[in-house]
């Protein structure tokens, strides 16, 4: 293994695994491994283990914009710099989504595609019926979209599949883009 990609959860890995393969890249045959930390509280014993205090690998990452100062403060703590805001965490190959990955693809492919994926899935009357209920009524489309993929156990990872194969390969988004660059 030469190189370790931290994600939050298993949709990011996902995500980074299609993106790839649709990019003709095999991470494995690579060396690259895409570590789920099944939450972004894992990232500092995860750095232990994969950092320059274990076993020194390239590092490369991804959180969603509410972990970053985790992100920042864990990287900090592993001795990869002090301070770390967005700018420095780039530069040592970790990137932030502006809310979350599922925002991040929303906004690539646009409100009509990421219904269509969802009928494609089968899925369109229930997010229908999301949107009808009383809370929803209020936000914006994409809003409820990005309720309706973390509402059922398993759909953000089978969404995360599904958005990144639909996506236009000269619209990825920024951090997704990013972080398969750091590791190649």
């Amino acid at each position: 293994m030469r190189a370790v990609v931290l994600v939050e959860g298993f949709s990011d890995r996902v995500a980074l695994e299609t993106l790839a393969a649709r990019r003709g890249r095999d991470l494995g045959t690579e060396g690259v491994a895409v570590v789920a930390l099944r939450g972004a509280g894992n990232i500092r014993s995860a750095l232990g283990r994969y950092g320059p205090q274990g076993l020194g690998v390239r590092l490369a990452g991804l959180c969603d914009a509410g972990e970053e100062g985790d992100f920042g403060r864990a990287l900090a703590q592993a001795g990869l710099g002090s301070r770390l805001g967005r700018p420095e965490m780039e530069r040592l190959g970790f990137f932030v989504c502006v809310q979350d990955l599922e925002d991040e693809l929303i906004r690539a492919l646009g409100v009509a595609a990421v219904e269509d994926v969802v009928a494609e899935q089968g899925e369109l009357r229930s997010f229908r019926t999301l949107q009808k209920q009383p809370a929803q009524r209020s936000w914006t489309t994409e809003a409820q979209l990005r309720r309706f993929l973390g509402t059922h156990s398993g759909r953000k990872a089978r969404y995360a599949e599904a958005l990144v194969q639909a996506l236009d390969l000269e619209r990825v988004p920024r951090p997704l883009d990013l972080v398969l660059e750091r590791v190649s």
